[in-house]
């Protein structure tokens, strides 16, 4: 017993003897193989320059060619038979190297095997391999000689060459197989040659000399002998010239080329370039995927580990994430201890839509009512919004899945109809277009009329009066513009028919009798007459009166006339006229024609309102004329709104004095003739692409395509002031002090503007494309500016962000910065790219790109505003294509994150979110998927804040409750 407990301590005892020596053994044979690697990078990046150099001349050498020998130029690139009949073949490249020859030399030539050429001026063949053809090249259509086709198959490279200059046998085998690798290889080894040519280290001279001389006897090629680990064997150097050209091995050889038959020269070069791809490939892996250092290995054999899934691939201490097939890896942070147990929950936290900013009415029209409970109806994207006027709240319907195009109100003034554009679900597939029929009080829906019946959109909708509102009229954006008679209540139609391919503009029933419909638009004014089931038009005739364009909107008057009001600026009265008889023969009907013409406005006349004594709003397009006429049609009178809101788009009555308009420029007024009017809405009239929210105050800015930089009160839903930019505005982001917001602009140019007085504090410009985040570090020092031009440009910020110098820039993004982030010490920044890249830099030490990306795992981020991290990965869905999320944000707490997504969404999720398939609270549909972008609230209540297209999101937590403001820029409404 105890002689074995001795021999195992002895064992043991040898054992740990051994150790270090085996250690340093294999450290050893480790720097051996990492010498061996540097070695044959040198090599294989030499022979590629040789490739190049040799590639530049064939050009040179062909026009050499041509030169000396005209009559080379026929059948230099043309196509040749071995036999008459066989495949076709080229001149070889390596054939034409060095080319001068005579033009009188018609010596006939003995080939390699004794075999005599044809007599061809100064040519013969070299080599049929298609890897080996010249670049095509196309002369003049000429025929060539039956004979000169056939002799061509002798032609070789001596026969090009002038008198008494021999070319060595060494040579032509050298250069034929360097010419058999495939163009494709090439262009492989070109692209990342630059990735291998290091210089060879000082410890390697000596053993690199030593190779040389012992491989001195092997046969050369054009690519490097790919080297065991044990003996590397870099190829011989070929002796040049001090110029370094492609003919110096030609001028200074002492041996005269032996001629070969080119077919077997052809098959010679097949067969070894058979045999040398499988090596070569192993070679290029080899050197791709074997890591440099002993340092680089061991990161390897760590991030190895564990298997990689079809999306997401767990690998020891990395995941990775498959975005359009491309790779990215996060890496998991050392407070997960095991990543597959982290469970996802909801968050604790909900939103609710609180407020919507703006009014669309830049490209819509009849689009704003008035309710008896002193409510405005109009709509912004996908909400229908009702204010009202005299407390100053909001209620909102939000029912649809897309853009909302039209409104109308049923005759009991509770009922309210509204129809959407057609738009796309998350899977890309179209969504049918519908019409909602709801109650304007309980904002519950009634109806669904359509689906599956309307193209592209619903243009017009309209009740009728004269049955209490019975029927739906409803006409589509399809090509033919169909108009279609619903029972509502049933959802049933009852008619359809095409009404016309030119745009169409409103329709409404006659208040009389629902069997008299009318449609305007372009060039048009229709009467429709529903019976037996059919609806039959007439059009109505202008007769001496010029035909305008567009015939802009309709009313009826209380004596049943119609209204019409068109870009002329005139308004209309039409009326029934007895059958022409005498000019139409018998069963001529009845026709509408123009009774009175009266010249209203200076430009187009775009909106008529009657009011309850038969008096007659009308509203102008060029001169913003408000104008009250009597029942016959005389002027009482007017008001000019200011130019800052645009023309009159629509005009609704409060009381017969107080009336609200809306604009072309997104806003709704509120005002009488005598007191003028005030905007109690406003928005931006373009896209919206600029948010930043203050860091104290409940106050954010928005800038976007009108050039226009805005600044909203978000306790009172008022905005504070608005400030013209030259150029649109595309990003924006506070100071930490909030003194001042710098906005980034589409020319690469941003300013920093004082936010108490507008006043431009610094006006600087970065590279000529537009610029895409603007971001302070969190102590204020520092400004980071992202751009299109795929650099981040670093600013020392001095005197409380009034004054900016140039820190460095950083630069190692392949694609325009899309967003980023500053660490909670202000020494680091994240950031994202439009290719999806996620990289890290130093600012601190010169703006250096962090190579090891593992080293920032721990890491901890002031902000979360980059869509890809390891913290947020588990908030893109399964199949995303990169694009789907537009912009997200982590709240103050660090407790959810916010994500606005590319089908209209707002999502909450609980933070962190690493895991896939995470659940999260679904919000309403925005607006249409357009923008992207993001911002950060930084005080303790309102803590967090994000935006797609323009949306900005405040996060009240105080209560644990979210009460949510968005701003989204679909033709610059806010919501």
């Amino acid at each position: 017993m105890d002689g074995s407990t001795n021999s195992l301590d002895d064992v043991s005892a040898g054992s740990s003897t051994e150790f270090p020596d085996r250690l340093s053994l294999m450290e050893m044979r480790l720097q051996a193989q990492d010498d061996e690697i540097t070695l044959l990078k040198s090599s294989l990046a030499d022979a590629l320059r040789k490739l190049r150099l040799h590639e530049q001349q064939i050009p040179l050498l062909k026009q050499q060619l041509i030169a000396v020998n005209p009559g080379a130029a026929r059948v230099l690139n043309q196509p040749f038979c071995i036999d008459g009949f066989s495949k076709p073949c080229r001149l070889s490249a390596s054939s034409l190297d060095g080319l001068h020859h005579p033009p009188n030399r018609h010596t006939p030539a003995e080939n390699g095997d004794g075999s005599k050429g044809h007599p061809i001026p100064g040519l013969k063949l070299g080599s049929s391999e298609k890897s080996t053809q010249t670049e095509p090249w196309t002369p003049e259509p000429t025929r060539t000689p039956l004979a000169l086709t056939r002799a061509s198959k002798s032609l070789s490279l001596q026969d090009a060459l002038p008198e008494g200059v021999p070319l060595m046998e060494e040579d032509l085998i050298k250069e034929t197989p360097e010419e058999d690798d495939n163009e494709e290889e090439r262009e492989k080894e070109q692209g990342w040659c630059s990735l291998v040519e290091e210089s060879i280290k000082p410890t390697m001279v000596r053993s690199l000399q030593q190779q040389q001389s012992k491989s001195s006897d092997e046969g050369q090629g054009s690519a490097p002998h790919t080297p065991t680990s044990s003996s590397p064997a870099p190829p011989k150097e070929a002796v040049c010239s001090p110029h370094g050209g492609p003919l110096s091995p030609i001028l200074e050889g002492k041996k005269t080329l032996t001629r070969r038959n080119s077919e077997k020269l052809s098959k010679d070069s097949q067969d070894k370039s058979k045999q040398r791809m499988p090596k070569k490939a192993a070679s290029s892996t080899n050197l791709l995927t074997r890591s440099p250092s002993l340092e680089g290995r061991a990161k390897d054999l760590l991030s190895s580990t564990g298997a990689q899934g079809s999306r997401r691939g767990t690998q020891g201490q990395s995941i990775k994430m498959f975005i359009r097939g491309r790779p990215i890896t996060m890496y998991i942070p050392s407070n997960i201890q095991n990543y597959e147990e982290l469970r996802m929950d909801f968050p604790t936290e909900k939103l609710d839509l609180d407020w919507v900013y703006g009014y669309r009415g830049r490209d819509c029209r009849g689009n704003l009512y008035v309710l008896p409970s002193g409510e405005a109806v109009y709509f912004i994207a996908c909400v229908v919004v009702l204010y009202h006027v005299t407390n100053r709240t909001q209620r909102h319907y939000r029912k649809h899945t897309d853009c909302v195009r039209c409104l109308a109100i049923h005759p009991d003034k509770v009922l309210v109809a509204s129809g959407q554009t057609a738009g796309v679900d998350k899977d890309g597939k179209p969504l049918q277009p519908f019409v909602h029929i709801w109650d304007s009080t309980t904002l519950v829906t009634l109806q669904q009329i359509g689906l599956g019946t309307f193209e592209r959109g619903v243009g017009s909708v309209a009740f009728s009066n004269a049955d209490a509102g019975t029927f739906l009229c409803v006409i589509d954006e399809s090509n033919e513009h169909m108009l279609s008679v619903w029972d509502w209540k049933k959802n049933t139609m009852v008619l359809e028919v095409k009404s016309t391919t030119e745009a169409v503009f409103a329709v409404e029933f006659s208040p009389a009798d629902t069997s008299n419909i009318i449609t305007c638009g372009k060039s048009h004014v229709y009467f429709w007459t529903q019976s037996a089931g059919t609806l039959t038009k007439k059009q109505g005739i202008f007769g001496k009166y010029k035909k305008p364009k567009f015939i802009m909107c309709f009313v009826f008057s209380l004596t049943g006339d119609v209204l019409t009001g068109d870009s002329e600026g005139n308004i209309l009265t039409w009326g029934k006229s007895a059958a022409d008889i005498k000019t139409l023969g018998k069963g001529a009907k009845e026709t509408f024609q123009i009774m009175k013409q009266t010249r209203a406005h200076e430009g187009s006349v775009f909106t008529l309102c009657i009011l309850q004594g038969g008096a007659l709003l009308s509203g102008g397009g060029k001169d913003r004329r408000i104008i009250r006429w009597s029942a016959d049609l005389a002027p009482e009178r007017e008001c000019e709104i200011p130019e800052k809101f645009g023309a009159v788009r629509t005009i609704a009555n409060v009381d017969g004095e107080e009336l609200l308009v809306g604009t072309t420029r997104n806003a709704i007024l509120r005002g009488t003739f005598s007191d003028g009017f005030v905007a109690i809405v406003q928005g931006h009239v373009d896209e919206m692409w600029g948010l930043a929210t203050h860091p104290s105050q409940n106050l954010f800015l928005t800038c976007g395509n009108d050039k226009q930089a805005c600044l909203w009160n978000a306790e009172d839903h008022s905005l504070g002031w608005c400030t013209h930019l030259e150029e649109s505005g595309l990003c924006a982001d506070f100071s930490p002090n909030g003194s001042v917001v710098s906005i980034g602009l589409s020319t690469g140019r941003w300013l920093v503007l004082d936010v108490q007085t507008r006043e431009v504090v610094c006006d600087l410009t970065d590279g000529n494309e537009q610029l895409s985040v603007m971001r302070y570090s969190p102590d204020g020092s520092f400004l980071a500016v992202g751009s299109h031009d795929n650099f981040i440009y670093i600013y020392s910020v001095m005197e409380g962000g009034r004054r900016y110098t140039r820190f460095g820039k950083c630069t190692g993004h392949s694609s325009f910065i899309t967003h980023l982030d500053w660490s909670k010490d202000g020494k680091y920044i994240m950031s994202n790219s439009g290719d999806y890249e996620i990289l890290y830099w130093d600012v601190a030490g010169g703006c250096k790109l962090l190579r090891n990306r593992f080293e920032s795992k721990d890491r901890e981020w002031a902000s979360y505003t980059c869509v890809l991290g390891f913290h947020v990965m588990g908030v893109w869905l399964e199949g995303s294509d990169g694009t789907d999320i537009n912009a997200l944000c982590r709240s103050h707490s660090e407790k959810v994150v916010a994500v606005a997504d590319d089908f209209c969404k707002v999502h909450l999720f609980q933070y962190p979110c690493p895991k896939p398939k995470a659940p999260s609270h679904r919000f309403f549909r925005t607006g249409e998927p357009k923008r992207k972008g993001d911002s950060m609230n930084r005080d303790g209540k309102r803590s967090s804040t994000l935006h797609k297209f323009g949306l900005t999101l405040h996060k009240q937590e105080c209560d644990g409750k979210c009460n949510v403001t968005v701003c989204f820029g679909v033709l610059g409404q806010l919501a």
